[in-house]
């Protein structure tokens, strides 16, 4: 068990920090003047601020988390042949121990394996069920003729709510969705851990194994993501009754034993760029192999450098260390809990992601097609430096009307990389959102003024769609005269 919480003599649990900084980055922490121009610069767009105008980066921990002194010095003895090379043959190995699998395909990212595994599996026409989507994994299974449909339970949606696992898939759901449209036009089921899009919000063993069940009745495959695999571990470890004593591996092989096909973005589960798509089927290898050569690099690399190889094999060792994988967690509880006693609309229990603010009830007075979360994103960069990602109806795609479609959930989500931030850091984002929430009503929305078709949160442009960023800057300057 974790030993990274511990009890001070006041009664309070703290989350420790089990490692030490040896390496730092410098930060900047810009004046709100220069805050609010580097923000309408970006479009009011936080993917399109540049980092050197950003104080504590919150956007993602996709690619941000910090690597380990082994997974550095690993990087030193890379192999670097293009083909048989030995640092490929220590993945390789290490996925079989870890995952349980037979056969596995090196990708560049998370995002390439969706874009293999949707070509090679989707049909035109077919659904993917699934627990809850992510938005490049919408996109790729429309790209390939197929449409998603999220059959999550009622329990998911709730902002304020105290069930462990809200990632769960609705069972009776699945049995009616798949009875309506045919297990013949259901290429796979998918399962993410850790779902993103609601507040990264874990499922449970005993669920999973219902969805096994299914699956079985109707020979289809489940496929699952496992790019917050660490963090959904955790959750069962300290939620799940049956795997309270069991060791990390062995709740791993749980899961993996339960699905077909399991891929990974290396930036979230390994702290390394890459990605992987692992399975126990030669045919469904097979299925999917030749589309690695083709689209990412040969099958030793996969579009990977071999120092990222090295890398990845020591972190996916790492994620069998409780210390490890209960950092995150642990300290976006603490932030959780202190928004959440403060009044501060954030969801809850706290997931392994990030922490999540309720931008319907935050900002109440500004409708969703106003982008309500995208505001908030702003608002908060202006007061804070701070970069959070808006998870909302601006992450959402137009219908084929061209009409806006509001998202079900409207987040503003901070994500918590793990071992980036210390706990001073952490209370540096309560006291500014906590100040935010008290001159929320100076907040208004945004509007596009350029718009991608497909995935536009990553590049689109907006901009505020009144002075509401002059009269925020001018509260702030109020309240904080030095402007920091």
């Amino acid at each position: 068990m974790s030993n990274s919480s511990v009890q001070f003599a006041s009664g309070e649990f703290v989350p420790l920090e089990m490692h030490k900084v040896r390496v730092v980055q410098k930060l900047n922490l810009l004046p709100v003047e220069e805050r609010v121009k580097s923000i309408e610069g970006a479009g009011c767009n936080t993917f399109l601020l540049q980092n050197k105008d950003v104080f504590l980066d919150m956007l993602t921990d996709s690619g941000t988390n910090a690597m380990s002194d082994q997974q550095v010095a690993a990087m030193s003895v890379a192999d670097d042949a293009y083909a048989g090379s030995a640092s490929y043959e220590k993945l390789y190995n290490t996925i079989v121990d870890i995952l349980g699998t037979e056969y596995f395909l090196p990708v560049h990212q998370g995002r390439a394996a969706e874009h293999i595994i949707s070509q090679a599996f989707v049909t035109k026409d077919g659904v993917v069920p699934m627990n809850f989507h992510f938005t490049t994994t919408k996109a790729h299974i429309e790209y390939a003729g197929g449409s998603i449909d999220e059959l999550f339970t009622d329990e998911a949606l709730k902002i304020k709510s105290n069930h462990p696992f809200k990632g769960n898939m609705d069972i009776d759901k699945l049995k009616a969705k798949i009875a309506t449209v045919g297990k013949e036009n259901v290429p796979y089921v998918r399962m993410e851990a850790g779902t993103n899009l609601i507040g990264g919000q874990p499922f449970s063993i005993a669920n999973m194994r219902e969805v096994r069940e299914v699956c079985d009745t109707n020979d289809l495959l489940i496929v699952l993501d496992i790019s917050l695999i660490a963090e959904n571990i955790y959750f069962i470890k300290t939620r799940e009754e049956e795997f309270k004593d069991a060791d990390i591996k062995t709740i791993i092989r749980a899961m993996c034993d339960l699905a077909d096909v399991i891929y990974f973005s290396g930036r979230k589960v390994s702290c390394t760029r890459g990605g992987g798509i692992a399975t126990k089927s030669k045919e469904h290898y097979l299925r999917m192999r030749d589309m690695v050569p083709l689209f990412e690099g040969f099958l030793t690399y996969g579009g990977m450098s071999v120092r990222e190889i090295e890398a990845m094999a020591v972190g996916l060792q790492e994620i069998l260390d409780m210390n490890m994988i209960s950092q995150s967690p642990q300290f976006i509880k603490y932030l959780v809990d202190d928004l959440d006693a403060a009044g501060i609309p954030v969801v809850t229990p706290a997931g392994g992601l990030g922490a999540h603010l309720d931008a319907k009830q935050f900002l109440p007075h500004v409708p969703q097609l106003e982008y309500s979360a995208g505001a908030l994103a702003v608002a908060l960069y202006i007061i804070s430096g701070i970069r959070g990602m808006e998870r909302g109806t601006i992450s959402m795609d137009r219908d084929a009307d061209g009409n806006d479609v509001a998202s079900e959930v409207e987040l503003l989500r901070l994500a918590m990389p793990r071992r980036v931030f210390t706990l001073s850091q952490v209370k540096y984002v309560a006291d500014r959102v906590k100040w935010l929430y008290k001159n929320r009503d100076l907040v208004g929305g945004l509007e596009f003024y350029d718009e991608p078709k497909v995935l536009r949160f990553f590049v689109g442009r907006l901009k505020p769609n009144s002075d509401w960023t002059e009269k925020l800057v001018a509260k702030f300057r109020e309240d904080f005269p030095e402007g920091l």
